[in-house]
């Protein structure tokens, strides 16, 4: 059997390969963290760029069964943010020097929502100069949707995956015309066809899955030529079938250090893609976010979502810097970037770096 520094020094890794990473414990992934940081260093640099997040609305018309505002959970008052707030709060993200904003909701698809968020983000892009990245996360889409919010201004879009694996898929989900496999794919295939910074990602440390099933993951965004890249460890709302059903057997601890296995390994792999330190890393370990900063990531997304909205956006339990205002959060993470010697880099678009090589190519 190949020596761990040996397997390291491969440019890329097949899914052997793979499964071994992430397999290392704790003493033998300090190896494999020094390596992405590495390469985060030769091909993105320490620049870490700021996404300010607006959670604009938590209705959703999908029933996932993981998720905190899947439409059967009635613990939460739904709310939708106007415009005008909307508005305000990438105002907030110009000021402080955020580089982009990411606007997200629950997945929506009317007539009435496509021109919602057509209008939005049209409002967006005409009120700034020079202008803010807007990415957004609103779920699977029709072409001719995707299409609009393009031309309307939108660049990049966030897709997750979840899981590459089918059967699992339909154990984390209903199967049924709303939740499909196959159109989560296709939606993927679209974004990229109309040339959006494309991202997508998994959750890792869900019930039944396999080390296995994230190697296949990490290969499959590898396949797929992902632009951008999401990985969060699962972890558990109270009030979901999921959460109800399964005693999960790995702890939250071990899940946040298989999280930051992948997106190392994901960073060694995929070289220039943008990898965000997500929110749930923080969670599990008050300063998880910093420490995937430190081995693989690149983007911080700040929530500058309004605060009395917050609470009622929880995709699972015990999710950090719900009670903070948007000005709060800005000093927080100026001061946790900081901390990883990293430079935060202010009015800067953050485009990745993968996606300007891959668009180069056509």
């Amino acid at each position: 059997m190949e020596k761990i520094e040996d397997v390291l020094k491969k440019d890329s890794f097949n899914k052997e390969d793979i499964i071994r990473l992430l397999s290392l414990d704790q003493d033998e992934s300090k190896m494999l963290y020094l390596r992405s940081k590495e390469i985060k260093e030769k091909y993105v640099g320490n620049k870490v760029y700021l996404r300010g997040l607006i959670e604009f609305s938590n209705i959703c018309a999908k029933d996932c069964l993981y998720c905190g505002i899947r439409k059967s959970n009635d613990t939460y008052d739904r709310y939708n943010l106007q415009n005008e707030d909307i508005l305000e709060a990438v105002k907030f993200a110009k000021e402080a020097k955020y580089g982009s904003v990411v606007l997200q909701s629950g997945e929506l698809e009317s007539p009435a929502f496509t021109e919602r968020v057509e209008t939005l983000v049209q409002q967006i892009s005409d009120a700034f100069d020079p202008k803010l990245g807007i990415t957004l996360s609103c779920g699977e889409q029709s072409e001719e949707t995707y299409r609009r919010w393009k031309n309307a201004g939108a660049d990049r879009y966030l897709l997750r995956i979840e899981t590459s694996n089918e059967e699992l898929y339909y154990r984390i989900h209903p199967r049924d015309p709303k939740h499909s496999f196959q159109n989560r794919l296709a939606a993927l295939e679209r974004l990229k066809k109309l040339g959006y910074q494309t991202g997508t990602g998994i959750m890792v440390g869900l019930p039944t899955q396999t080390i296995e099933d994230i190697a296949d993951d990490i290969l499959f965004m590898q396949k797929y030529d992902m632009d951008m890249c999401g990985i969060g460890p699962y972890i558990e709302s109270e009030n979901t079938p999921l959460a109800q059903d399964f005693e999960n057997p790995m702890s939250l601890d071990d899940r946040f250090h298989l999280a930051l296995k992948t997106i190392s390994i994901i960073r060694i792999m995929m070289k220039d893609v943008n990898i965000a330190a997500s929110t749930a890393l923080q969670s599990i370990d008050k300063v998880g976010r910093e420490k995937a900063i430190n081995v693989a990531a690149n983007i911080f997304m700040p929530n500058i979502t309004p605060t009395e909205n917050r609470k009622e956006y929880l995709l699972y339990d015990n999710k950090p810097c719900i009670d903070e205002s948007a000005s709060e959060c800005q000093s927080c993470v100026i001061g946790r970037i900081a901390l990883t010697g990293n430079e935060v880099a202010y009015d800067e678009l953050g485009t990745s770096k993968h996606y300007e090589r891959r668009m180069a190519k056509k």
